[in-house]
């Protein structure tokens, strides 16, 4: 075979292998890899909005004092439970949304990046809701006093004492700023993350790959944690709550105790997570489609 032959089929391949989606659960293995390293640094955020620790190195120190290291993976099990279905139904859903949205040549607008984010993340809010609070229970559990304590041993046991004791119903308590913040974080988030990916690139400073997607996440975390801010504050108060207090009434005596900046209460450590989890997330996935990629290439047919 000749040389124009080979590198003919080559590319053929590469074509093809670009247009093939990529496996859906990709998004759920690189948010599950993220979730884990950053998990400390969740529990401090969750701690901070739901208790009356007012710093983020005064939570961290309680915990370690307290419970010790293995204090700051209280609840790791609601965290990959939720990973392995609001992540991967989001970045999933996003991929095809985003397909639906866009054919055409050349990058996709920032209107319809967000538009797919905003789709991606309603949906992607109410499959993941009863993990979403179990996670927020379980890591919100020790930084309060015993007696209120829920003591779940892992994320599968409490949905069910909590279908037990509360009905299934209860999984989707908080449904409605959960989901209120999946569609901002999906917009704002995922959105983002293409958008400063397409403007870096058009720089013509660096090549795709590490640099552009750590550059892209830093963007796009920022962009995230500032809009998803006031949702997620209110979502882990109802979440984290013993009676049925309804959104209203959390926001209405939330402002009425510590005024407005309620919202965006804890958006420091929320920033702190949320950065190396974004630069984490889109490093991993970005490599784990380059593996894929190169499986495809070699002739491999299994993904």
């Amino acid at each position: 075979m000749s040389k124009a032959i080979q590198r003919a089929e080559e590319a053929r391949k590469v074509t093809a292998g670009a247009a093939k989606p990529y496996p859906f659960w990709l998004g759920g293995l690189a948010a599950s890899f993220a979730g884990t390293v950053t998990h400390p640094l969740d529990l401090t955020k969750v701690r901070l909005q739901t208790g009356e620790d007012k710093r983020m190195v005064q939570s961290f120190r309680r915990t370690v004092n307290n419970f010790g290291i293995r204090g700051l993976y209280d609840g790791l099990t609601g965290t990959l439970l939720r990973q392995m279905t609001y992540s991967l139904m989001r970045f999933a859903a996003y991929d095809y949304f985003k397909s639906q949205l866009h054919d055409g040549p050349g990058p996709a607008p920032i209107w319809k990046l967000a538009a797919a984010g905003s789709c991606a993340g309603g949906l992607a809010g109410m499959v993941g809701n009863p993990a979403e609070l179990i996670m927020v229970r379980m890591q919100a559990d020790r930084g309060k006093p015993p007696a209120e304590r829920y003591n779940y041993r892992n994320a599968i046991q409490g949905l069910y004492r909590m279908a037990q004791q509360e009905g299934v119903a209860s999984w989707y308590r908080g449904l409605v700023p959960n989901g209120v913040r999946s569609v901002l974080m999906n917009a704002s988030q995922l959105g983002s993350y293409d958008w400063f990916k397409h403007r870096i690139l058009d720089l013509k400073v660096f090549e795709d790959g590490p640099i552009v997607h750590f550059l892209s996440s830093l963007g796009a975390g920022t962009v995230a944690t500032t809009v998803c801010s006031p949702a997620d504050v209110i979502k882990s108060r109802i979440m984290n709550a013993h009676d049925q207090t309804g959104l209203l009434k959390v926001i209405r005596d939330s402002v009425a105790k510590e005024g407005p900046g309620v919202f965006f209460k804890g958006w420091l450590p929320a920033w702190i997570r949320l950065q190396p989890n974004t630069i984490l997330i889109f490093l991993t996935l970005e490599q784990l489609k380059r593996g894929v990629d190169k499986y495809r290439h070699a002739g491999g047919t299994w993904l």
